[in-house]
């Protein structure tokens, strides 16, 4: 769904904080969509006494960004609304009850059906001017635990000691328990979309695939019931957390993100910038969506390492001095395009390319050096050719 613009659109929106023991960064880039329709929420500190509670959430809408940007302001305080503060204290507490943990998941459950429903109400949505629907990825930590919580096919991961240790599971219409109820509710999945349109099986919103008489709210076609997990705290052990829209799940894998944010990490302390090289590097690898991402280190993060840093530099310089040479080999035949450098450069074996991102994250090196030999040389920049192999 959507259309394409003839070029990307690079401007990135940033932001960064600090507090309760963790330091976050987020991204967000338009890309080679038409529209922006993208959202989030980075919260540290919550309202009524959750002082030490932080919320942070990636909205991917379609058909629109009236759902996403509405949830990105308001969702939370359904949850907490739906929750209790006074049951959430009291699963923020040390060694809390298991009874306070299930209390806080059914809040959170009940604060998406909350917010679904009151949003149906809203006039545009009820007259079917506006169709939009987003996915709703989140993650609510207390001083205790980490509760996932997922609708659709963004997606958050934990890092810990160094390995992906766990991810939420993207709500696809070919799976089977999604296929199953939509098929109960009259539709069916076609080209792995429901009733061959929609690409997820829950999201907020979508009320055109929600109106399937004696059906209640999550037995629909779409459901915007969230899936949620918890996962006791690990300070020694927890290094970071990872919410994106699949315009980054696209071209990278759980593992791949994991270690190129790792890798970064030992490069920089700048969140904002570990960010935004995770989204030009999905650019380069062929992301055609909107594409956010929202980082969150916590206690056991990667630091900095002086090490890395002159490796890091070592390649830059190394790959420099690659695309001088191939410029000046080409001699009489002219000036290769980009492309064609970065493709003589993917079949090379480069040694020391960060992982997870190869040389589409060092895109930005190569492009700078090619304009300094060709600053004559119209160049799109975007370097997102899907033909490409690297």
């Amino acid at each position: 769904m959507g259309a394409f613009l003839d070029k990307p659109k690079t401007e990135k929106y940033n932001a960064h904080g600090e507090g309760n023991g963790l330091r976050f960064g987020l991204s967000s880039m338009q890309g080679w969509r038409v529209e922006m329709e993208d959202a989030h929420t980075a919260a540290v500190g919550l309202p009524h006494g959750l002082d030490d509670w932080s919320f942070f959430a990636v909205y991917d809408g379609h058909a629109g960004s009236r759902v996403a940007n509405y949830c990105s302001k308001h969702l939370l305080e359904h949850i907490v609304a739906a929750g209790s503060a006074d049951e959430l204290r009291k699963a923020g507490a040390p060694a809390p009850e298991t009874s306070a943990i299930e209390a806080v998941k059914r809040g959170i459950r009940a604060g998406f059906l909350r917010i679904d429903e009151h949003m149906r109400s809203f006039t545009d949505l009820r007259n079917g001017m506006d169709r939009s629907g987003s996915t709703a990825v989140a993650v609510l930590l207390s001083p205790e635990h980490l509760y996932f919580i997922n609708c659709g096919d963004s997606r958050a991961l934990l890092c810990r000691n160094a390995h992906v240790c766990f991810s939420t599971l993207d709500h696809k219409p070919c799976n089977p328990r999604e296929k199953e109820r939509i098929q109960n509710a009259g539709g069916s999945v076609m080209i792995q979309r429901v009733n061959g349109s929609l690409a997820v099986s829950r999201a907020l919103g979508d009320y055109d695939y929600k109106c399937v008489e004696g059906k209640g709210p999550t037995e629909q076609l779409v459901s915007p019931e969230p899936e949620v997990f918890e996962i006791a705290r690990s300070d020694a052990e927890d290094e970071f957390l990872v919410l994106a829209c699949d315009g980054i799940w696209d071209v990278m894998s759980n593992e791949e993100l994991c270690a190129f944010v790792r890798s970064r990490l030992e490069v920089t302390d700048d969140l904002e910038r570990v960010c935004n090289e995770v989204v030009n590097t999905c650019l380069h690898k062929g992301s055609r969506d909107n594409m956010s991402i929202v980082l969150v280190c916590l206690p056991n993060a990667p630091q900095v390492s002086e090490e890395a840093i002159k490796r890091d530099a070592e390649l830059d310089k190394y790959l420099e001095s690659r695309v001088e040479e191939l410029i000046e080999k080409a001699g009489e035949q002219g000036v290769p395009e980009l492309a064609h450098v970065m493709s003589s450069l993917s079949q090379e074996s480069i040694p020391n390319l960060p992982p997870g991102g190869g040389l589409a994250s060092k895109h930005s090196v190569i492009e700078a050096v090619y304009k300094r030999l060709n600053p004559e040389r119209e160049e799109d920049g975007s370097g997102a050719d899907l033909e490409d192999p690297w």
